[in-house]
């Protein structure tokens, strides 16, 4: 149990005639760290406090914050006095077991995450471009350090699918995943569909909202796509593809016009990653196509994803919901957390 706090809140005797023999009601806490306090940052410390209770409930001891690492000043916010500017605050911190890493990129993430492991401690990320550059090293860092590294959130935001083809579906040999993976460019071609407007006015309004950044061209050109393809491919047929050398093609050149067409032919227009397992070797493409509104993935509008696995038992399974926003994400972390958190309970009952 070393490196876990121990609050011992009672202690009572067993019997009158030997007072030395005593019997404590133990209470522990496992505390987390946050680097990155953005959206998603932000957001899981909001899901950390406001479902203290559920949480600690159904991992059967208290998960709090402890620590949160920004290069920002955040004098008023409710959790300024957990705020640092130093990993070492973290990485030395002996009562932190579980590291969220939200700030995204491959620089410092990528450092940050391998001292936090290399410390002890359990990491778990959002950042889809860092593990899909650099997961499976992680992970074996993770490995020789006997903790973890999970990474639920690095694709479909709020939508379960990493833990569902590790565990619910392993049994099965999968053959393909189809999904439309980006709420960016889905939000993008939503509005041009329903409302007739050209590309570059709905990738305005998409800024506007929030859903697109300034330099868009990670989400439009189909990078983002590529990168949460090639962790799906990881994690699905045990084979890392490059992300570099996936055939892409992103929205840029889709015209009113091309979805007007479309609509009257009874097809949407979707950017569609698909990977594709084909005499031992995984194909991947990302394009935009023509689906018609028959198919399962074309209820999938404005931000919302949608993934079909297709399995050798299962058949097709289809995840949806929220691909993107701080909530959903930070959903999808904490069900990383949860799990952690579930295990170094169990490990302590069989000791």
């Amino acid at each position: 149990m070393k490196g876990i706090p121990i609050n011992i809140k009672n202690t009572y005797a067993v019997g009158k005639d030997d007072p030395f023999r005593v019997r404590t009601k133990v209470s522990m806490m496992i505390n987390i760290a946050i680097i990155g306090f953005g959206v998603v940052g932000s957001a899981t410390y909001e899901l950390t406090v406001r479902n203290a209770e559920l949480i600690g409930k159904r991992v059967g001891d208290a998960v709090k914050v402890k620590r949160i690492l920004d290069i920002r000043d955040f004098d008023d916010h409710p959790a300024s006095g957990l705020m640092t500017k130093k990993l070492d605050d973290i990485v030395n911190d002996k009562d932190i077991s579980i590291v969220v890493e939200s700030i995204g990129g491959l620089k410092p993430a990528f450092e940050f995450t391998k001292a936090v492991l290399m410390s002890g401690k359990s990491a778990i990320t959002s950042n889809k471009e860092l593990v899909a550059v650099h997961g499976q090293e992680l992970e074996e860092i993770a490995r020789q350090n006997n903790v973890s590294y999970l990474y639920e959130a690095s694709v479909g935001g709020g939508i379960p699918i990493i833990r569902p083809l590790k565990q619910c579906l392993a049994a099965n040999e999968f053959t393909e995943i189809i999904g439309i993976l980006n709420g960016t460019t889905n939000y993008i071609l939503t509005k041009m569909r329903m409302e007739g407007v050209a590309f570059a006015d709905a990738l305005k309004d998409a800024q506007e909202k929030g859903y697109a950044e300034l330099n868009p061209s990670a989400d439009v050109e189909g990078y983002d796509t590529y990168r949460k393809l090639s962790i799906l491919s990881w994690t699905a047929f045990g084979k890392f593809i490059d992300a570099e050398k996936i055939d892409r093609k992103g929205i840029g050149d889709i015209t009113a016009e091309d979805i007007a067409k479309a609509k009257g032919d009874g097809r949407v227009i979707k950017l569609v990653g698909r990977a594709k397992l084909v005499d031992g070797e995984v194909r991947c493409t990302i394009a935009p196509e023509a689906i018609t509104v028959g198919d399962p993935l074309a209820i999938a509008d404005g931000v919302y994803n949608a993934i079909i696995v297709r399995g050798n038992f299962i058949g097709d399974a289809m995840f949806y919901g929220p691909g993107a926003g701080g909530e959903a994400t930070a959903s999808a972390v904490m069900s990383d957390v949860i799990e952690i958190a579930r295990n170094m309970v169990a490990s302590r009952k069989s000791v």
